[in-house]
C-alpha cells in the first residue's frame, strides 16, 4: 500500500492514468481529472524525484525480436560477500535480463533469455558458469508470462 503521507488522490489519479498509457499527453490527464497541465507535471515531477516513478519506457517483445527461449536461474555463490562482484560480471552479460537477492538456497536469481537452445547453453555454460565465485546454477525454463502487473494504486 502506499503510503498515505506521500500521496493524495490526486497523485494516485495520476498515477493510475499513467499505469494505463505511460506515453499519455500530461494535458489529457489534466483534462481527465479535470485539474491543470502544471499540476500535472508538477506532481509527476515530485513523484520521479522521490521515487515513486521510475521512468516511462518501452516495452520490448522479446520473441519478436528472436529469443525464443527464456530461464530464471538461481545462483549458489562460493561466498556471499562476493554478490557484488558477481553482479558487476552478470550485468556484462546482455542476455541477463533480470537480477534478484533472494532467501533460501540460493543467493541471487537471474531471468536469462536466448534465440535458440545452443545460445541457453552458451550463456550457461561459456558466460556464467565462468564468473568466479558461482558455485552451482539451477535453471527453469520459462513458457511465458501468465501476466504482468504494478502494485494497485488504491484511492
Amino acid at each position: 500500500m502506499i503510503n498515505e503521507n506521500l500521496l493524495d488522490d490526486y497523485d494516485k489519479k495520476i498515477l493510475i492514468q499513467l499505469e494505463k498509457d505511460g506515453r499519455k499527453p500530461y494535458s489529457e490527464i489534466a483534462k481527465n481529472l479535470n485539474i491543470s497541465n502544471t499540476m500535472v507535471h508538477q506532481r509527476v515531477t515530485r513523484m520521479k524525484k522521490i521515487g515513486i516513478l521510475k521512468g516511462a519506457g518501452i516495452i520490448l517483445d522479446e520473441r519478436k525480436l528472436g529469443y525464443e527461449w527464456s530461464a530464471f536461474t538461481g545462483l549458489v555463490l562460493k561466498e556471499d560477500s562476493d554478490s557484488k562482484t558477481i553482479i558487476e560480471e552478470l550485468r556484462k552479460i546482455p542476455e541477463v535480463t533480470e537480477c534478484y537477492y533472494i532467501t533460501g538456497q540460493y543467493t541471487l536469481y537471474i531471468r536469462i533469455v536466448a534465440k535458440s537452445n545452443e545460445h541457453m547453453r552458451s550463456v550457461l555454460y561459456d558466460k556464467i558458469d565462468h564468473i568466479s565465485g558461482i558455485l552451482k546454477t539451477e535453471s527453469m525454463i520459462d513458457f511465458g508470462a501468465a501476466f504482468k502487473r504494478n502494485v494497485s494504486v488504491e484511492l
